[in-house]
């Protein structure tokens, strides 16, 4: 299964435009990124994996899988892990993309890190 399938039958349709900004987000920041699918959910990999889509039924959980060490100025971040953070998206108006920019940049540093 590829990351588009993915989306159309596995994200809930009133979510699949969130996936869809996130997935254009991490192709305009970090276009050096692959999608792939790990561990059943789309995945965006560096050397490592710096982020992840999780839907669900109240909306998507974007992570980063280092985000723990992220710098939140935007305080959107949530999470209790000491290694990934992750933002709460329920709609594409309420998802703020100038932070969720920020975030995926910080991603990418810490990758090459």
């Amino acid at each position: 299964m590829d990351v588009d399938e993915f989306v159309r039958t596995k994200v809930l349709p009133q979510y699949r435009d969130i996936a869809t900004v996130l997935r254009q987000l991490i192709h305009e920041t970090a276009p050096e990124a692959k999608e792939t699918i790990s561990y059943g959910i789309p995945a965006f990999r560096l050397k490592r994996i710096i982020a992840v889509i999780s839907p669900t039924k109240q909306g998507i959980t974007f992570a980063f899988a280092r985000g723990a060490e992220f710098e939140d100025r935007y305080g959107l971040l949530q999470g209790k892990g000491t290694v990934s953070k992750h933002v709460k998206i329920k709609s594409v108006e309420t998802a703020d993309t100038e932070a969720l920019r920020y975030y995926i940049r910080q991603a990418v540093a810490l990758n090459s890190m």
